[in-house]
């Protein structure tokens, strides 16, 4: 697999022939059936053809396999060889392009149940990739009582394809996390317990994996409650045979101050619960000033602090799966950015013949153009180098895996290169 970089003169013919294979396999690959035409600087992911290798007297079917970079069961699999003992010289084998040198990793992705129809659909075309399935969210009430979502479909959907359904919990009312919801809670123990039973009677009725706990713009004064309520509830899901997860906002200390970040306690939550994820995007958002959304600079400065304090296995990283077209000039409590998938802004830039820039610093892509009504934007993005990048980052830090905001926002070639780089772990 290779990530080639459109080049002025570029056309898919030229591309394809350039690295012998087809133009409709870049296509697919990444999702450009509806371009109009390749646009300057875009990313494509090129996946590689399988090999052939004639098998020597000196072979084995793990010499081989070591050889190329790939795992002697993958070679197996790949050539429907039931017994690898029984190779012999002179056989023709195929060696798969896509190693999965990469090694395992667990993927999660959050959808929003608003969706409907439509969400259930996200998760079926995303399934083959997902380890876990996060429905979004259920809202805690300050008696412990929770707001019910319409998610069975989604979760059977996700059974069907062996991808485990965390159910998500939150502070979230009126438009926003709640900080005096959350201390009501934390503050109170009957109210937390209240809380605990309604959330295990949930999971077992709808048929749970796990849990995520969502709770943000927790005061900071509330810290030490917050860790005595992951204690709880994390004791008695464990004894009803369910994992237990956090959110945590990205930090690079321990900073013991501020509305999203002082309440966090990143030890402390790598003590208690099965794994962490990070929410490591937003450092563009919609209503700041244009950026990077998840510039990996930033992202792991975030990690070099989380492995520092938190073991590495329970390490999701957020990665998210859209971008931002900004108009300019910005100004703060202006207009606001409108979301944009990586799919969509490739075909934005085709549409108004815009060229596509890289940061190399924050490895992301972004282009400038003029609307209709001759008003400048600039849209921040993830493409196949940004998303390659942390990829890498993710398995050389040896963490668990990585955690997508969210599923609806269509991007291909992520898929196309996860699935590469990577073999999904499914846990149930």
């Amino acid at each position: 697999m290779t990530v080639y970089v459109v080049k002025r003169g570029d056309t898919l013919w030229s591309i394809a022939r350039q690295f012998g294979v087809s133009v409709n396999t870049i296509v697919e690959a990444n999702g450009i059936e509806d371009l109009p035409h390749l646009v300057i600087g875009q990313a494509l992911v090129i996946p590689g053809e399988a090999r052939t290798y004639i098998i020597r007297p000196v072979d084995s079917l793990w010499s081989v396999a070591r050889k190329f970079g790939v795992t002697a069961e993958r070679l197996a699999e790949y050539n429907r060889i039931s017994n690898p003992a029984l190779i012999y010289p002179g056989l023709e084998i195929r060696i798969p392009s896509e190693s999965k040198s990469f090694g395992n990793i667990e993927i999660n992705a959050y959808v929003e149940y608003e969706a409907g129809e439509a969400a259930v659909g996200y998760v079926e075309e995303a399934a083959s990739y997902l380890t876990y399935i996060s429905p979004f969210s259920y809202q805690v009430n300050e008696d412990g009582t929770l707001n019910n979502i319409n998610d069975e479909a989604i979760i059977q959907t996700a059974r069907n394809f062996n991808v485990a359904p965390l159910m998500i919990i939150t502070n979230f009312r009126n438009g926003n996390f709640d900080t005096q919801l959350a201390h009501t809670i934390l503050s109170n123990e009957t109210i937390q317990q209240n809380l605990i039973n309604n959330v295990i009677s949930t999971m077992t009725n709808k048929g749970y994996f796990g849990l995520n706990i969502d709770f943000e713009r927790i005061a900071p004064t509330d810290r030490q409650l917050y860790n005595n309520f992951l204690r709880r509830i994390t004791t008695q899901l464990h004894n009803n045979n369910f994992v237990v997860s956090t959110a945590l906002a990205p930090k690079t200390t321990d900073v013991t101050t501020g509305a999203w970040h002082g309440a966090h306690d990143y030890r402390t939550h790598g003590e208690i619960v099965d794994f962490v994820i990070l929410m490591t995007y937003e450092w563009g958002w919609s209503g700041g000033p244009p950026m990077a959304v998840a510039p990996i600079n930033e992202v792991r400065k975030v990690l070099n602090y989380a492995v520092s304090v938190i073991p590495r296995n329970k390490i999701m990283v957020g990665a998210p799966l859209y971008g931002y077209d900004w108009s300019l000039p910005y100004t703060p409590g202006g207009e606001w950015a409108r979301r944009i998938s990586p799919d969509e802004a490739v075909r934005l830039a085709a549409n108004v013949g815009a060229e596509i820039q890289f940061d190399e610093t924050a490895q992301s892509p972004h282009f400038n153009y003029r609307d209709e009504n001759g008003v400048e934007h600039v849209v921040w993005f993830e493409d196949a180098r940004s998303m390659k990048a942390k990829n890498e980052m993710v398995a050389n830090m040896r963490l668990k895996g990585i955690s997508y905001w969210v599923l609806g926002e269509p991007f291909v070639q992520n898929w196309t290169l996860l699935d590469n780089m990577f073999n999904i772990v499914k846990v149930i």
